[in-house]
């Protein structure tokens, strides 16, 4: 236990909700200190953004995230932001009571997220970064990497996939995207699904966090891998909660673009800490790495088979959808003994 007074909770904290009773640490990334704590003999959570390069930047992308969803109407998505202090990074929360996710979770995560993005207004411009996607690089790595495996894809394929970074680089679309909406972040309460950590929030297509029912939570530890008729359930309830909220259908187009985005990042392979210092693609031929639940392979085969599966449905993709059946079969020839990724979270 540790006592109120050694907590980061101070005067305007004190002043407008009252001192803290006893606190008990609770399991947090090796980014933020997190605690659990009374005040006024309720519980609520106490959140620190260690400090570091980028801390800055995370928490108040963390604190606009919040203030943002928090205007959902109905049920709640995120906990009720209690107070702030950004002198010290710090914010307090309401503390929900969990329980354990069914079987079916995903479905009523995907309502709960097709209502977090529909949040976000236009008078929103600014108080969180556009959604950056891939880029040429990432382009260049992923042929690269198709070429080391023998599989030099087929011709016009990388003037496909140069479009492909274009169209997602000026994607329409305005909603509170959260950054890292992975099972953990995802908290099931007696009142529904509402959503935490939001360090790595920003405004863009709702389009490119709906891909990762499909694609296997990209940016995630935990990759799951929904049946096919549990995704369309899933997929269903997310059109149909943003249809009620906003009043206008999802666009048909543009899902196979997001899938194919996250399928040529070689940071999608790795944990936060470890992105933008290096290829990943290309250290795949020679070493494989576990990351939570699934290894690089197994994530790369999983994505591979989505997009091949995926890009029928658009002729812009054709290229990408011959090179990605191509390539998966080569990885799963080179390494026969690779397992398709979770299909349950873990508990």
């Amino acid at each position: 236990m540790v006592p109120g007074s050694q907590l980061p909770f101070g005067e305007a904290l004190r002043a407008r909700l009252g001192p803290p009773g006893q606190a008990s640490v609770l399991e947090s990334s090796p980014r933020s200190q997190v605690w659990r704590i009374e005040l006024s003999g309720r519980p609520a959570v106490l959140k620190q953004l260690v400090a570091g390069p980028g801390a800055d930047e995370r928490y108040a992308r963390e604190v606009a995230g919040l203030r943002i969803a928090g205007r959902a109407p109905g049920t709640p998505v995120v906990p009720a932001l209690l107070g702030t202090d950004p002198a010290e990074r710090v914010l307090v929360l309401e503390h929900l009571d969990e329980r354990r996710p069914s079987d079916d979770w995903i479905v009523g995560y995907a309502a709960a997220l097709a209502r977090l993005h529909a949040t976000a207004r236009p008078g929103d411009a600014g108080a969180l970064p556009r959604w950056q996607g891939p880029t040429g690089a990432d382009v260049t790595s992923f042929l690269t990497l198709a070429e080391t495996l023998g599989i030099p894809g087929p011709p016009g394929v990388r003037d496909e996939l140069h479009a492909l970074v274009e169209r997602l680089g000026r994607a329409e679309g305005a909603a509170l995207l959260h950054g890292d909406p992975c099972p953990g972040n995802d908290l099931h309460t007696p009142d529904g699904v509402r959503f935490i950590d939001f360090e790595q929030a920003s405004l863009g297509s709702c389009l490119m966090e709906l891909a990762y029912l499909r694609i296997g939570f990209p940016t995630c530890w935990c990759v799951t891998r929904a049946s096919g008729p549990l995704l369309e359930r899933a997929e269903t309830a997310y059109r149909t909660a943003w249809l009620t909220v906003t009043g206008s259908a999802l666009p048909d187009s543009g899902l196979a673009d997001a899938c194919a985005g996250w399928l040529i990042r070689g940071d999608a392979l790795v944990q936060r800490a470890h992105r933008s210092t290096t290829d990943h693609l290309a250290r795949l031929p020679d070493e494989d790495w576990t990351w939570g639940t699934a290894t690089a392979r197994q994530r790369l085969a999983h994505r591979l088979g989505v997009v091949a599966g995926l890009a029928e449905e658009t002729g812009e993709l054709r290229h990408l959808r011959t090179l990605a059946g191509d390539l998966r079969r080569a990885v799963l020839d080179r390494w026969p003994t690779l397992r398709p990724v979770p299909e349950r979270r873990p508990s």
